[in-house]
């Protein structure tokens, strides 16, 4: 179902009614029960798209007031908050790493020294470490969700290494976000999430934004996510997930809950989209100058092995140059759900989404309806 803005405002993108019957499509196969997407122009929703259910067990449709869990799309706000101080001189992109966090000398290094893995590396996801946070991930039913404490990932230092040489290539990596997390706090003295409510949210006006367990006003509103298993007999099942948990650790990397309207307030900041109001400008620029926000848009790393000039990684956030412009954006995916924000910085055009399941039963065949939705939400938006 796709709802439209009144009249008066901008055209709706001419690709939006294929990519809304791709994300049916493919929700259907892949036995999501429920998803929800916004396009937007200058700041502002022009067309909204519902798929199936938003609460299965209280047969709800998916509303505006739902609160999703977004995952990785939490590292832009890792991210920004790392230029900021940069921007206030705090520290350097070209950092070593080490100098904030003298732990990870711990960790082996076959191509050099710790010391030469920078911050710059680890924003654009070419710094060597392994991807997943835990080395657990065969289902077994004594492993752990996420790490809960900042010691126990100091006490598997000494056990991993670095998978390739820092800077040669793309490596995604969620301890990255921790590690440059760690950075954050220990010049501040702020814990993350206090840092990026004073510094991010509460300035952009993201007032229902959270980490954790939620507040009790938002508590019922906390949407619900599904994963899709297979039983003994080969048949699947679709399984509710807890709808309170905890990312300890990694909610540097994969925290963020938030009512799409926040991610829309969240696109409009990274477009400056003020609509000419300069005290609008003023307070942007106030989080985060545009000009760094330009340059976390620059290529620093290939997707691809030995790629260049194609799609690329910047400081935290892919690139993917099409039609004379760049699109940028990020994805994320944690405990059922699913989500994409894909943006065009020179129109402010951008789609947001989110899925409340995620298919464990059909891995292979999943990841590849995903990738192929993500890539058409990039086309979405490009000119």
């Amino acid at each position: 179902m796709t709802a439209q803005a009144g009249r008066g405002a901008p055209p709706v993108p001419a690709r939006w009614p294929a990519f809304t019957a791709a994300l049916d499509a493919y929700a259907r196969v892949d036995a999501v029960v429920g998803a929800s997407a916004v396009v937007v122009r200058h700041g502002r929703i022009l067309a909204r798209h519902r798929y199936g259910l938003g609460d299965r067990e209280q047969h709800r449709p998916p509303d505006e007031r739902a609160v999703y869990h977004w995952a990785s799309i939490t590292k832009t706000l890792t991210a920004v908050a790392i230029m900021q101080l940069r921007d206030r001189g705090r520290l350097t992109l070209d950092d070593p790493i080490t100098r904030y966090v003298p732990e990870l000398r711990q960790v082996h290094d076959a191509y050099g020294s710790m010391d030469e893995v920078t911050l710059r590396m680890l924003l654009s996801h070419s710094a060597g470490f392994q991807n997943p946070t835990w080395p657990y991930g065969k289902g077994r039913p004594w492993e752990p969700f996420e790490p809960t404490r900042w010691e126990q990932l100091v006490a598997m230092m000494p056990y991993q290494e670095l998978e390739f040489a820092p800077g040669s290539r793309f490596g995604y990596s969620n301890p990255a976000f921790i590690y440059l997390a760690q950075v954050i706090e220990r010049i501040t003295g702020d814990l993350w999430a206090v840092y990026v409510q004073k510094n991010i949210w509460t300035p952009l006006g993201l007032t229902r934004s959270f980490v954790g367990v939620s507040p009790y006003e938002l508590a019922e509103a906390r949407a619900p996510s599904y994963t899709v298993h297979s039983d003994s007999a080969g048949h699947d099942r679709v399984d509710a997930n807890p709808r309170e948990f905890d990312p300890g650790v990694t909610i540097p990397n994969s925290g963020w809950n938030a009512p799409i309207a926040d991610l829309v307030a969240w696109v409009a900041f990274l477009t400056h989209a003020d609509g000419g109001d300069t005290a609008v400008a003023r307070r942007y620029d106030g989080v985060l100058a545009h000009a760094t926000l330009e340059e976390m848009w620059r290529p620093v790393v290939p997707l691809a092995a030995g790629g260049t000039g194609g799609d690329a990684f910047g400081l935290s956030f892919y690139l993917y140059p099409r039609g004379g412009t760049t699109i940028v954006g990020h994805t994320g995916e944690q405990s059922g759900f699913r989500s994409f924000v894909y943006l065009d910085p020179r129109s402010t055009t951008a789609v947001i989404g989110v899925l409340n399941t995620t298919n464990e039963a059909h891995p292979e065949r999943s990841a590849a309806g995903w990738d192929a939705l993500t890539g058409r939400a990039v086309e979405l938006v490009a000119p």
